[in-house]
């Protein structure tokens, strides 16, 4: 199983590093993140957009996935659902949480939960997870 500074190094040189998305803690069954909130990553309005929630709340379902894999095996995201409830304001931190809720041999379904400096809810997002030979 990959540690968590070698996931960091796995994802930073990729969109989660553009977006300056940084892991907190990761286990096979929970993945927490967070990322500040960049007036190049919102809406016109100073809100964080929500292309940045998904690609957020993506990476954190892979990484769990990755964390879960075998020897030989890759994966990639087959179906995301998105439930946009509240704003995140520029200058401020998001915080993402994603857990398992299905890790199977071939698929594994995380949902994410953003949260912005408030604590308040600001997106769920259900991701199914193929997993491949590769």
């Amino acid at each position: 199983m990959l540690d968590l500074p070698a996931l960091q190094q796995l994802i930073d040189p990729l969109l989660p590093g553009l977006l300056g998305v940084r892991l907190l803690e990761c286990s096979p069954e929970r993945v927490l993140a967070e990322m500040t909130v960049r007036p190049d990553v919102c809406t016109a309005g100073g809100i964080l957009h929500g292309g940045a929630y998904m690609a957020f709340a993506d990476t954190l379902g892979a990484v769990g996935t990755v964390v879960n894999l075998q020897r030989g095996q890759t994966t990639t995201t087959t179906d995301s659902s998105t439930k946009f409830i509240a704003g995140a304001k520029v200058g401020s931190v998001v915080t993402g949480e994603s857990v398992a809720l299905h890790r199977g041999r071939r698929t594994q379904v995380w949902q994410t939960s953003i949260r912005n400096a408030q604590g308040k809810l600001c997106a769920v997002v259900t991701q199914t997870q193929l997993v491949m030979e590769a």
